[in-house]
């Protein structure tokens, strides 16, 4: 008999999340049926969008998420036991999985490539969804020119660091604004960015305007909210916007349409392309992404950093540390 711990969403989360909002419970793993596998949890992800997307799920599931994790028992040909697969099955130890098995962004389970010496864990960050973001957001969306200014926010994340890291390969100038010292020092001294801000110490406004005089030319956004209002403020004629997150309003009511800044005169004026995008967009091109992102760390191209937290049971303190900008670059909990 095999027991499975998960985490089970109590309440849709009011503000910042709570504890509270969430129970970790048992249960008994059912005997499998033709075509379904078994995996036990190595490596779970936490993420800044489980804080919007959890509404769309019913009170009593399991919290949403991705995992690494290895095939414990199957009775599906396709998965054999010993595998390790990215599954979207949620924050659980031990999940029955079928193929057709998406999760909320229907994103069905893979095998996962072997990478030798490199963490598996990297199929949740930089091999994964957040690399994959990264690549395809920027190249796909900013269409990136040499000589060109970047300015990238939540730089100090998993994606915007790694966003970072192409523009510079592409020849741009690139800067990042982000929370702390030590991830301003990390994304110059290691990453290589040209300039780092911290927002909560410094005028982004005003340092934007000395480090580039000749403004910005595309804005990999993260954020949202004062800040990317800033940048925008001082974008050149015909900028690119790529709009991967927006933390700053997380905490808001999605029921209530949100009432924001009037961004757009910034955006007529200068006549920007902004576009949202979703990393799902291009799944039919994910290994193109995986190869990529696995070749340029291959090649020390892109530097990637994990902040692990031992033990399921302490899921909730690394969702809540990486949501208050505790975690530098991909944050995931080892089982």
């Amino acid at each position: 008999m095999v027991i499975a711990k998960k985490f089970v969403i109590n309440k849709y989360f009011e503000g910042e999340p709570k504890r509270s909002d969430l129970s970790l419970v048992e249960e008994e793993i059912p005997e499998l049926e033709d075509g379904e596998f078994l995996i036990e949890a190595e490596y779970l992800s936490v993420d800044p969008y489980m804080w919007p997307y959890v509404y769309h799920v019913p009170l009593g599931s399991t919290m949403i998420g991705s995992q690494i994790g290895k095939i414990i028992q199957t009775k599906n040909s396709k998965f054999r036991v010993g595998e390790y697969i990215f599954a979207n099955v949620g924050w659980r130890t031990h999940t029955v999985v079928n193929e057709d098995d998406g999760g909320v962004f229907e994103q069905t389970p893979y095998i996962m490539p072997d990478i030798e010496d490199l963490p598996r864990s990297l199929g949740l960050g930089t091999l994964g969804l957040t690399g994959n973001a990264a690549y395809f957001g920027l190249v796909e969306i900013c269409f990136p020119n040499s000589g060109e200014t970047l300015v990238v926010s939540g730089a100090g994340g998993a994606v915007g660091s790694h966003a970072g890291q192409v523009g510079k390969m592409l020849g741009m100038t690139v800067i990042g604004i982000t929370g702390s010292d030590a991830k301003c020092k990390w994304i110059k001294e290691e990453l290589g960015f040209d300039h780092a801000i911290n927002y909560k110490t410094q005028d982004v406004a005003a340092v934007l305007k000395e480090i580039a005089p000749n403004k910005i030319d595309c804005y990999f956004d993260n954020v949202g909210g004062e800040i990317s209002t800033i940048v925008l403020s001082q974008m050149n004629l015909l900028g690119r916007v790529a709009l991967c997150g927006c933390i700053s309003s997380y905490d808001g009511d999605p029921k209530i349409l949100p009432k924001g800044t009037n961004i757009q005169p910034l955006i007529l004026s200068a006549q920007l392309k902004v576009e949202g995008f979703l990393a799902m967009r291009w799944m039919n091109r994910w290994a193109e992404g995986f190869d990529q992102n696995l070749e340029w760390i291959r090649q020390n191209k892109i530097k990637y950093h994990e902040t692990v937290t031992e033990g399921f049971e302490n899921m909730f303190d690394a969702f809540i540390g990486m949501l208050q900008g505790n975690s530098m670059g991909k944050a995931v909990v080892k089982v």
